[in-house]
């Protein structure tokens, strides 16, 4: 489960987006022949992944359903391989998706990575053990469609979640819509936005998520634009870190992390929710 970080101005921005638009692979052909995003559909679709060969293949089959289901024909499909040492960037790569390599391994930079390499007018990042489905995603395309929205999250459902852990989802939740801040699952916002804030803070191994969510909201604040968590339809996210942590090793990682969140966050040593391999 997130837990959010104060905020920090001082990240590396990640460099701009290449000029060059062409499609250049059979797995840009997601795209309108010209490459050029136009419309409320364009969206660039960015997964980082590590060691997700038994989901990968799943979860952009997913996608692409469910975006289908929409009517929607002009996206992109971007998996960030972080240094897997599996089959993740193979399967990825039969699956549709563009594949793009981050060396370090870092969940922030990943993003980056991926996004980078996007296309769309929209950026919509999702986990690879997430999948939207197409209310959802029917949800998001409508939003993309106002012109008053900078981006934002979705509610999340976690079928298998052991019923004693239910609770943590609901408060979960009930703090996302009320604080506007999104889960690293599903994040939507527009690319200049992106760019304009530099992107996910790659200072932090953990809650870039919503550090991104923060300074995003500053900056549409000024431009009248708002930031969005859709609930009528939770994006579906696999409840595995909750099966194969306990609930000690879980508590004892929050506690750190409310006792020093500058620290900690930006510590991966610390972080072995994210980063210790399990899967």
């Amino acid at each position: 489960m997130p837990h959010q970080d104060a905020g920090s101005e001082g990240q590396r921005a990640p460099p701009a987006p290449p000029a060059d638009r062409s499609v250049s692979s059979p797995a840009d052909a997601a795209l309108p022949a010209t490459g050029e995003p136009s419309g409320a559909c364009h969206l660039s679709i960015v997964i980082p992944a590590f060691n997700e060969e038994k989901l990968i293949a799943l979860t952009l089959g997913r996608i692409v359903a469910a975006l289908g289901d929409c009517g929607c024909a002009e996206f992109e499909l971007i998996v960030c391989d972080n240094a897997s040492t599996d089959r993740t960037a193979a399967l990825a790569r039969v699956a549709g998706a563009r594949v793009v390599t981050e060396q370090h391994r870092q969940i922030a930079r990943a993003r980056n990575t991926g996004a980078r390499t996007a296309r769309g007018r929209w950026l919509l990042f999702v986990d690879a053990d997430s999948w939207p489905d197409s209310a959802l995603m029917a949800d998001l395309l409508r939003t993309l469609a106002r012109d008053d929205v900078v981006g934002g999250g979705a509610c999340l459902s976690s079928p298998g979640l052991r019923p004693r852990l239910r609770w943590i989802l609901w408060l979960w939740n009930l703090y996302s819509r009320t604080a506007r801040l999104a889960a690293g699952s599903f994040l939507f916002c527009r690319a200049d936005a992106f760019e304009a804030v530099n992107g996910f803070d790659e200072a932090l191994y953990a809650a870039e998520e919503l550090n991104l969510s923060i300074r995003l909201k500053r900056w549409a604040r000024s431009r009248r634009l708002r930031f969005v968590i859709l609930h009528r339809h939770p994006v579906k996210t696999s409840p595995r870190k909750q099966n194969l942590y306990s609930v000690s090793e879980h508590c004892r990682l929050l506690l750190r992390i409310l006792r020093a969140p500058h620290r900690v966050l930006r510590d991966r040593a610390q972080l072995y929710l994210w980063y210790d391999g399990r899967r």
